[in-house]
């Protein structure tokens, strides 16, 4: 293939049948975010690059979209611009900016493309949208329980069954560093090697770290745990059981500290806060989550099924981000789904709805030679107004050819239309995939084609 009809590199077009199953999906993030009261909000492709620059950490930086300067102010090709990375520091600049006419408590829910300059991957491309939900303006862990119970309505609306919400807390992080005796200089160093630990593995993070220049003996300690923690994960299904035998290990492994117990007790404060909602049983404690983006400051969450390397989201408290623009302290914590992950699973596991895969119209009016096309146009006009989709053949081939392309087509219903159907006011009334016809009246053939696709 010419490669000047291809879209870049980890870009994609967009086929009919890839746009409905990506509207479904949309529509039902859609429609639970508003359950819970989340407002929609919308920025722009572009930012100004110091906007992002900073806010991400080290690999992040690297992954970030720069525009060149160009026209009357360009400067050896700097940049000054950049296509936005996530959606969640645009949020943070927004609220810097409107704080003013926004409320108290703002819950905004956010559905665009981002771009990163990551090599394409099964489930990964460079762009590709986030489905955000986040709340602004409170410290309460009523927030992460409510995000928590979110994500897991739109999964369970959308059919997953296997999901886990995986749980842990940047404090808790950062008190486990402390105490094995790894400077805070080499935090962030230390947390993007763990970041990693889901493809490298243990030993592949042990080199990192050396690599870093993480003390060995730190390490190895903060790995021990992480081990001890799967292990007893791999003993204990029952969700609720687990995070109350982690939440006890933890604290009697890990020596005190205030910054490790602040951070140990909020995780159980949200284990205890979604009980009575339906993540209660989906959330799982691993104190190895890091979430390698450096705003994180409180509890992080990342999503994870069987068969999916990776995640279908992930996200965190971020109480620092809103200040970077604004100067004020601003609480923050949101959720962010990949739809590009959920629609790969979705498609491998053959998840989509019938009505979502098929075809075009639920109809197709066909045109007779000789037969006026103003009549066909008519008889389609009365059957969209009951909410039908119809299509209409533009031209007059024979009959065999039309019902022909309706069928190649996902249509199961074709409406035949002839002289003798005209005069008498009639729509003779094909189906296409079960096989059959009947002629019916004009003024009940929406709801006789209706009927039929009501029947299982």
């Amino acid at each position: 293939m010419d490669r000047h009809t291809q879209p870049a590199r980890g870009m994609r077009d967009f086929l009919p049948d890839d746009v409905r199953r990506r509207e479904y999906v949309i529509g039902v993030i859609t429609r639970v975010y508003r359950a819970y009261g989340f407002e929609p909000l919308e920025t722009p492709a572009v930012e100004n690059i110091e906007t992002l620059l900073g806010k991400y950490g080290e690999e992040g930086n690297k992954l970030i979209f720069k525009i060149l300067r160009r026209g009357e102010h360009e400067s050896g090709g700097a940049a000054d611009l950049a296509l936005r990375y996530d959606l969640t520091v645009p949020l943070a600049r927004v609220v810097a900016e409107h704080r003013g006419r926004l409320p108290k408590f703002f819950k905004r829910y956010q559905i665009q493309p981002v771009w990163r300059a990551d090599r394409p991957a099964r489930g990964r491309f460079r762009e590709f949208y986030q489905c955000d939900v986040d709340v602004v303006g409170s410290r309460s862990m009523v927030v992460e329980a409510e995000l928590c119970a979110a994500v897991s309505d739109v999964l369970l609306e959308l059919g997953f069954t296997d999901f886990v919400i995986r749980l842990n807390h940047r404090l808790l992080l950062r008190g486990m560093l402390d105490a094995f005796g790894i400077p805070e200089g080499q935090h962030e160093q230390a947390l993007v090697a763990v970041d990693k630990l889901d493809k490298i593995g243990h030993a592949g993070v042990a080199a990192e770290f050396a690599a870093r220049g993480i003390p060995a003996e730190g390490g190895d300690r903060l790995l021990s745990i992480f081990e001890a923690i799967a292990a007893l994960r791999s003993g204990v299904p029952d969700t609720s059981a687990f995070n109350d035998q982690a939440l006890a290990r933890l604290r009697n492994d890990l020596p005190a500290g205030a910054v490790s117990s602040a951070g140990l007790g909020e995780l159980g404060d949200i284990v205890r806060l979604t009980a009575g909602t339906r993540a209660g049983t989906r959330l799982a404690i691993d104190p190895s989550l890091a979430r390698g983006l450096s705003y994180y400051t409180g509890a992080i969450f990342e999503i994870a099924v069987a068969d999916l390397a990776g995640s279908l989201g992930g996200g965190g408290r971020y109480d620092g981000l809103v200040g970077m623009f604004s100067g004020e302290d601003v609480p923050a914590c949101g959720v962010s789904l990949g739809l590009e992950r959920i629609l790969v699973v979705m498609g491998e596991r053959k998840m989509f709805p019938e009505t979502v895969t098929r075809g075009s119209a639920d109809v197709m009016v066909t045109l007779f030679e000789g037969e006026p096309p103003s009549h066909a146009l008519a008889v389609a006009a009365t059957l969209r107004t009951s909410g039908l989709r119809v299509d209409v053949y533009p031209e007059t081939d024979k009959i065999g050819k039309q019902l022909k392309f309706a069928s190649a087509r996902g249509i199961r219903f074709a409406a035949i239309i002839g002289e003798s159907e005209r005069q008498a006011d009639t729509v003779t009334i094909k189906d296409l995939t079960a096989g059959g016809q009947q002629t019916i009246a004009r003024a009940d053939a929406a709801s006789y084609i209706m009927g039929l696709l009501s029947r299982p």
